[in-house]
């Protein structure tokens, strides 16, 4: 095989075990920016709500928001599962009784 090829086929199998959660070399890069009350209007809650359904505080979302303060990465990388995939957060949060 190829040069070019082994390297597709490595990173082929990085994917795949970043895909089931195994120990890999896969960099995950949070967004630069994310545009929260965009992201907010588009699950139709109020501020209050979203701070309550996703485990921000109020005053996180308001400060966001009026862009007194930028999420970190981690709050990036929430936000943007929760614009691009909100079914999948739903059932990641979902507390069985």
């Amino acid at each position: 095989m190829t040069k070019a090829g082994d390297k597709v086929l490595r990173g082929l199998r990085e994917a795949a075990a970043h895909a089931r959660g195994e120990p890999s070399k896969v960099v995950v890069h949070a967004p630069a920016r994310v545009n929260v009350k965009a992201i907010r209007a588009r699950t139709g809650l109020s501020q209050d709500g979203f701070a309550k359904r996703y485990g921000f505080t109020l005053d996180s979302i308001q400060n966001w928001e009026s862009e007194r303060r930028e999420p970190t990465g981690a709050a990036r990388i929430l936000l943007t599962v929760i614009d691009r995939e909100p079914d999948a957060v739903e059932r990641a949060l979902h507390r069985r009784k």
